[in-house]
This record gives C-alpha cells, structure tokens and sequence, in this order.
C-alpha cells in the first residue's frame, strides 16, 4: 500500500495500477485539521508558520493529483485520512471533499471505504459488504450519500457485530 503520494506522476499512478498496489492517498483531513487546530501544534518541531504555510501550498497539489488518479484504469484508491488530534468525528469530510471538490463518483467514494478498503486488508471474505455470512458492520443514515455525499455526516445509528447501538455524535 502506498500513503498520501502527493508528488505522484501519472506515471507513477499508472505503475501503481499495473503492480496491483493500494493507493491511499489522504488529500484533504490530515491537512486541513492541522491547518484548523493550527493553534494546537504551533511551535512543535515544524508546525511552524513555513510548515503551516507548506501544507496550504500542498492541498492543490494533492487535489490535482487525486484527480488524476481517478483517470487511471484499475487504479485501487483507497479511503483514509491520516486524522489526527483534532479530527474526532470528522472523518467523512475527507470522503465529502473527494466528492464536492475532487469530483469523485459517490459511488466510488463509498466503496474506497468498504469493500475496496476490506479487500486490501484481505479480509474481503468477513467485511466490506452487506451480504448474508458477513459480519454486520454498518452505519444507518439520514439520507442517501449517493445523491448527497453530506449524509455521511449524518449517522443515526452504527452497528457492530449485527448489535445497533445508539449513535451519539461528538460535541460541536
């Protein structure tokens, strides 16, 4: 599996496709929460105003080259976010901005974080979809995140293991 890839060539992402290798390329939440929280890590080795200045430089970067990722055949990208400190209850933001801004397919925003997600921890055969024989892991939403991505923000409840608990959202 290769991370973040920011600097990736289509070259490199076509490599990337050909050997079978997952690519998860965390473009936006990792950066975005040190940028919100900027007053948490300040001063801390390179969090610093040229490190924070640097990761604002990066976000277009890293867009453009998610969105040539996306133009490449058999390409497995993968969801992640690389959240730290910070980012409790955010995690969707990354998916939403692969959608809203990256231009990504809902649908395969979606299934980066399911079943393409179960597959490169090869554990394909126990999680990643709803079938009968599967471990029944999902989250209930207010809404259909394949005509608005945005409903990934809204959870009502979250099973595990097929038990529902009830879903409490973390403090705004």
């Amino acid at each position: 599996m290769i991370e973040h890839g920011a600097l990736l060539d289509r070259e490199t992402l076509e490599a990337i496709a050909e050997s079978g290798t997952y690519f998860d390329p965390n473009i936006y939440l990792v950066t975005d929460n040190y940028l919100t929280n900027r007053e948490r890590f300040q001063g801390i080795g390179n969090y610093n105003d040229e490190g924070f200045q640097a990761m604002e430089d990066a976000l277009p970067v890293k867009l453009a080259m998610f969105q040539e990722a996306m133009t490449v055949p058999g390409l497995k990208v993968l969801f992640g976010t690389d959240g730290v400190a910070g980012s409790f209850g955010r995690l969707a933001d990354e998916l939403i901005y692969r959608v809203e801004v990256a231009g990504q397919d809902p649908m395969e925003a979606v299934v980066s974080s399911t079943s393409l997600a179960a597959e490169s921890l090869g554990l394909e055969d126990r999680i990643g979809v709803v079938a009968p024989g599967m471990a029944a892991d999902l989250i209930a939403l207010d809404g259909n995140p394949l005509e608005d991505i945005t409903a990934l923000r809204r959870v009502t409840f979250v099973m595990k293991e097929g038990v529902v608990y009830k879903y409490v959202p973390p403090p705004s």
